[in-house]
């Protein structure tokens, strides 16, 4: 069963400074591979003069990477990735840039500086709560489209698209734990008359 998982709506930034030496860790949301790439770039083109800019994403249902920009081995991106799955999110990037302030960590220290900079982080963020849905085909007849579409908009449920087409379709999401109720909202609304199918997983703040 898919379970719930935490996520971030904005970019949050936070400093701390451990033996001379700047951890300046920047959340934030990412759906997809693709953005959190994109938002790990520009960090690394914010802070180019910066001695490692260390990363580590969690995509919900698809990867989990990290990456030590040049710090030993294990020590930095992994006890991010770490401390992102530990503390349950998901559809998240952390970027960890540290200006080198002269005085070695050793690896021990290195690795509870990028974890910590991360848990500091996330404890000044807003988190958001995941829920599973599922896409709900429902299909009409013209007649009832024009105020299923209204009943739909006004409702609780997520109306993702419209087809108008021989008959008229909407593709709904639907938290998995609303789908009962939502079935008997349906048949009401339309005295009994709709199809529906149910399809792909997505997730929706709870």
């Amino acid at each position: 069963m898919a379970a719930t998982y935490r996520t971030i709506k904005d970019v949050v930034e936070h400093e701390t400074v451990i033996r001379r030496s700047r951890f300046i860790c920047a959340l934030a949301p990412a759906e997809s591979e693709e953005a959190a790439q994109a938002f790990i770039a520009e960090r690394k083109r914010r802070h180019a003069d910066a001695t490692h800019n260390c990363s580590a994403y969690v995509i919900a249902g698809g990867p989990r990477r990290s990456d030590d920009d040049g710090e030993p081995g294990g020590t930095a991106g992994t006890p991010m990735l770490e401390m992102l799955i530990r503390r349950g999110y998901a559809d998240i990037v952390a970027v960890v840039t540290r200006y080198f302030g002269g005085i070695l960590l050793g690896a021990g220290g290195l690795a509870r500086a990028y974890g910590g900079a991360v848990g500091a982080a996330l404890d000044r963020a807003m988190p958001v709560e995941m829920v599973p849905a599922s896409l709900v085909t429902v299909t009409v007849d013209h007649a009832q489209a024009g105020r299923l579409e209204n009943d739909l908009r006004a409702s609780p449920y997520r109306l993702r698209s419209v087809d108008y087409g021989a008959r008229v379709t909407f593709e709904v999401a639907v938290a998995r734990h609303l789908l009962p109720s939502f079935e008997e909202w349906l048949a009401t609304a339309t005295a009994g008359r709709a199809t529906t199918a149910q399809g792909g997983l997505v997730y929706l703040p709870g």
